[in-house]
């Protein structure tokens, strides 16, 4: 069985914010608001070495919020989702401490923004306990293209291809292969010194 990821060149992506916007159409049923399931980081941003990361839940296959969770709200399904069930939470916020991602988010519903269920990213595969494709499902938890053999939208409509999602196996052969054609250590996951531009010197792919 395929266990199911994502990916982000740090290399490809240009901070456009499409993923950000095509999770927020595809899910917008679901999400209350405050809610990002996605979002995109900068770092040194306008200066040499710049780099950006989309970031989301990263379906951890030893996931710290399903191992802090008091009420057992999280699940594993056979392709590595992790998803979250909204009926058994408690939102005592443990999973948002944990995660490195910062993934489970609270909905802010006022100024105060008060504390309700957890959400996160549901790698687009909806969620546990209803029934696949159902208006119930898709109003709880958002899209479920996976039950429809697609990826998730985000990864889907990025223009440069610097998202992957989908087999871990396929992903890691494919980002491998883009480190070997740009020919630079440490191509994958840039420091300030290997981007620092150089225009006597033929840039990477």
């Amino acid at each position: 069985m395929a266990s199911m990821k994502f990916l982000c060149d740090s290399k490809r992506c240009i901070e456009c914010n499409g993923c950000v916007t095509a999770c927020k159409n595809e899910n917008d049923d679901a999400l209350e608001w405050g809610i990002q399931r996605r979002r995109v980081v900068t770092l040194n941003d306008g200066e040499p070495g710049e780099s950006s990361i989309s970031v989301a839940c990263m379906h951890c296959t030893d996931a710290p919020c399903m191992a802090v969770c008091p009420a057992d709200c999280f699940e594993r399904t056979e392709d590595g989702i992790v998803l979250h069930d909204k009926d058994l939470c408690i939102g005592c916020g443990y999973c948002l401490f944990a995660c490195p991602f910062g993934a489970p988010q609270f909905p802010k519903q006022d100024a105060f923004a008060e504390r309700g269920k957890m959400d996160k990213c549901t790698f687009c595969a909806g969620g546990p306990n209803v029934e696949d494709g159902s208006a119930e499902e898709k109003k709880k938890y958002g899209a479920n293209r996976i039950a429809e053999g697609k990826l998730p939208m985000c990864a889907s409509l990025c223009s440069t291809k610097a998202l992957l999602a989908g087999d871990a196996a396929k992903i890691s052969d494919i980002y491998a292969e883009r480190v070997v054609a740009r020919g630079a250590k440490n191509a994958g996951w840039a420091s300030t010194d290997d981007l620092a531009y150089d225009a006597s010197k033929p840039q990477e792919s």
